[in-house]
């Protein structure tokens, strides 16, 4: 059985037990996030698409930290006249565990 659900304006393909990092969630560790934004589910029953959410449907996972990712380096420069600019971005993540995928 697996779901796609959307966190953080991004879609994700989970299974129960999964770990993923999706953008920061207000969260605290250790507590059980309910993400009620699924787009479809399959199981042995079929496979059910929402227009857009399924109704009824939710998938529980449970927040196991919050942290920054890599570090992304943007560098930007005009030619001819000497200008560069360096800079780094490092971006929030949540990294959860699914652990119950619900109709």
């Amino acid at each position: 059985m697996y779901a796609i659900i959307e966190t953080g304006g991004k879609q994700y393909k989970v299974q129960e037990g999964d770990v993923l990092k999706v953008e920061k969630l207000k969260a605290d560790v250790d507590s059980v996030v309910k993400i009620d934004k699924v787009l479809a589910i399959s199981s042995d029953d079929g496979f059910v698409v929402g227009k857009p959410y399924v109704d009824g449907a939710y998938v529980e996972a449970k927040v196991l930290e919050h942290a920054k990712d890599k570090k992304i380096i943007v560098f930007t420069y005009k030619s001819k006249t000497g200008y560069h600019r360096k800079l780094g971005h490092r971006q929030w993540y949540t990294k959860i565990q699914i652990t119950k995928i619900a109709k």
